[in-house]
Formats: structure tokens, sequence, C-alpha cells
């Protein structure tokens, strides 16, 4: 009987960080390519994640580069289980230190509520829920729709759109301003700035980035505590926790999580969203004849589009897997393999539209789950609907770079085209 070679996993480069001495050797491995930093045109985008979940790969890696905007390398686990178990044991793992992009201009203030742990945690989220449940965005649906429908009018009898720089990119965008009654005027500005803080290798421009964030938000929130609305940025400016006023870092600590999380997550996966439907017409139409399929369509979508990969941290030395983990040290869950795994999902390779119990890690899990996942989905759902109704059947406008970096801005660019006469 032919036996099968295990697989062989990329070797650290020149630069990699330095590796911990409790760490083995054996275990270091250049895992870029998981992590989104490696780009490709494949139709999945994802599928070179798929050799982490194989028997000849250990269930923990150690990745010797930047895992989570931590400026040092971790831990990985990259099966679904593992994944959930990171997620869900909050005595073992630690959100505390997350997001922290701040700490690079010697800011102490928290990203809250992901940068606490439970219970404190539990004050934050219960504070900003009211503006994120089901039924507050449903609220929100026809705000929303006028938006798209705005946007949608700009550009349909043209027959062609760049769906990911001038509409995924300004949507979702103009929804959070509007939420957080943020001023239009600074819509290139904090695009800008988010750029240098999520995209860029360039230190100073990142620390330059986040000081000027930072200098607007403060200012923002004083102007709302002497002149308050109804965003969300005025009530955490005039908030008050069992009867207690906010803090300036926790005020801070908020308002600026809000906005590191608004920008960019839900216009990539418009992007990834656009460029499957646009290489599938037989999709296309399926999604068209069965508007039913919208909510679960739309779950599908975020299955196959894991942006983020999640780094926590170990609040005691564990044995995991054979392998011994020290307290304090990063551990990244790999969603991006983990939305794939065959023992969660029944043919993780398929796009099914209609696929049930989708419990997917897009939005991360346990008590740390996305925020705005609800506003996301209702962006997202409303989108489908809109779009598929005014749009006829559209494609990739020939000779485009259909490249992905599998991860957060995925996509630049994407021109897409359809018959102009056929539009509504």
């Amino acid at each position: 009987m032919a036996t099968i070679a295990p697989v062989k996993l990329p070797e650290p480069d020149a630069d990699a960080l330095p590796v911990p001495a409790h760490v083995p050797p054996e275990l270091v491995k250049d895992l870029r390519f998981v992590m989104g930093d490696v780009q490709n045109d494949l139709d999945e985008p994802y599928t070179p994640c798929d050799v982490m979940r194989d028997p000849s790969v250990p269930r923990i890696l150690w990745q010797p580069y930047n895992v989570g905007g931590t400026g040092k390398g971790g831990w990985t686990v990259h099966h679904y289980e593992d994944i959930r178990r990171v997620y869900e044991e909050n005595e073992t793992f630690s959100s505390v230190g997350a997001a922290q992009f701040q700490a690079f201009i010697g800011e102490t203030f928290p990203s809250l509520p992901l940068g606490v742990d439970p219970p404190e945690h539990g004050k934050y989220r219960k504070f900003l829920n009211p503006f994120f449940t089901p039924v507050a965005m449903k609220k929100m649906e026809p705000t929303i729709r006028g938006i798209i429908n705005e946007m949608v009018d700009s550009f349909a009898a043209k027959g062609e759109v760049d769906i990911a720089w001038d509409f995924g990119r300004v949507f979702p965008v103009r929804v959070f301003l509007g939420l957080m009654k943020f001023p239009m005027s600074m819509f290139d500005q904090f695009l800008a700035w988010e750029y240098d803080i999520l995209h860029s290798d360039d230190l100073p421009a990142l620390q330059k980035a986040v000081s000027g964030v930072l200098a607007y938000l403060r200012g923002f929130l004083a102007e709302k505590e002497a002149n308050p609305d109804d965003g969300i940025a005025s009530y955490i400016a005039n908030g008050k926790i069992d009867g207690v006023p906010l803090t300036p870092d926790e005020k801070i600590g908020m308002t600026w999580f809000l906005w590191l999380g608004g920008l960019d997550t839900v216009a990539s996966t418009i992007s990834q969203m656009f460029r499957r439907m646009a290489k599938d017409q037989a999709l296309q139409q399926r999604l068209r004849d069965h508007p039913e399929l919208n909510n679960s369509a739309v779950e599908e979508f975020l299955r196959t589009q894991p942006l983020v990969n999640s780094v926590r941290w170990l609040k005691r030395d564990i044995t995991w897997h054979g392998v011994e983990l020290k307290k304090g040290d990063p551990i990244c869950c790999v969603n991006s393999s983990g939305n794939f795994d065959p023992q969660q999902f029944s043919h993780p390779e398929v796009f099914d539209p209609a696929r049930a119990a989708n419990r997917h890690f897009t939005f991360v899990g346990g008590v740390h789950a996305c925020l705005g996942a609800h506003l996301a989905r209702r962006e997202l759902r409303t989108l489908l609907d809109v779009f598929l109704t005014r749009i006829p059947t559209f494609h990739v406008k020939p000779g485009t770079d259909t490249t992905v970096s599998p991860g957060l801005l995925s996509i630049r660019n994407l021109p897409i085209q359809w018959d102009a006469a056929k539009a509504r």
C-alpha cells in the first residue's frame, strides 16, 4: 500500500521574530500563508489553509511572525474544536491586550469591551448592547436600504462599478458614521488612518495614524459632552454604568474600539462576496430565484470569508496536545482553517447558500463574539436583496486582476459589469 507523504510547511526565513526558549524548534513554521499575508487568485482563496488540518500537521504550531497586530509571534490552533476552546474557556485564555494598537504610542487604556476579561467585560458589553441588538438593527434597515438604493442609483445605468472601491469601501462606513454621528467630511481621513493602522508595515506611519485618530476622537467626545445628540459617541461621552459616570479611559476605550472595528470588516466581506457571485453565474441566478435563501446565503458568505484570526493570551501554564504552553504566551485562532473543518461542516469546500446550523467563527465566538455582528448581517442581507433585485446578471470586467489577500482589505479594486438596459 502506498504511503502518503506528510505535509511540508514552510520554514521561517530571515525575517522571523525571536522564538521563546520553551517552544520546540520543530513546531516553528512560517504560517503567513494562512494569516492572509500571501495573495492568490484561486476561486476559493482560503483553500491553502486546508493543509493545517492534515493529520501529519501538529495541532499546535508557533508562528514566528506578527500575529494579531502584537508585533510578536505566537502559538496557533487550526481545528474547530481547539478554536472553540480558546474562545470559550475564559479562565484559561485572556483577551487582555487585544486590539492594543494604541500601545504603540504609549497609551495604556484598554480597547473596550474586547480588551478586558469577564466579569468586567460584561458591564461594557451590556452598556453598548442597546445599539447593536437585532431589534435595533431592524429599526435601522430603512436607513441602510436607503443608502444602498441611493448608491445603486448613481451607477445602475452605467452598467459598471468598482464594487470594492466605489461601493464596498464606502457603504458600511456611511452607515457607521451615521450611527456614531461622525461628520461625513472625515470619511477619507478615517480610511487613510485605518489603512496605516491595519495594513501598513511602517511603524512611524502606524504611530502617526493612531495619534491622529485618538486626538480626533477625544476632541469629538468633548464636543458631545457639551452638545449631546442621539449618536453612540454622545451616549458614551455622557454615559454611566451603575450610576457612575464613565472615566476618560473608559470613554476613549469604547469609542476607539468601535472606530477600529467599524470601517473595514464589512467592506472586505462585500468585496469577496461579489467576487464569488461575479465568477459564478449559477449562484447569482439561484439567489435571484430564491430570495428566501438570503439569510443562509449571507452566513455562508461569512463562513467562507473569515477575515480575522483572533489572538488570546494564556493565563496559566498548560499542556495541550502534548505541547507545553506558558503563561503569557499568545495563541492565535486560525479561523481561516476552522471555518472549513469537516468535523464541523459537511463538505466545507462547497459553497452552500442553504447550509443550516452554520456556526462559523467569522464573528469569533464565546463572550467576545463580535458586537457588530447583527449590524453586519443586516447590511449584507439588505445589500443582497437590493442589488440582486435592481442589477441584472453581472460579471467581472474582462482583464481585471481578481487576486485576493485572504483577510482584511482583501480586494482593493473589483470592477463588475452588467447590461445597463436591464438595470432597475
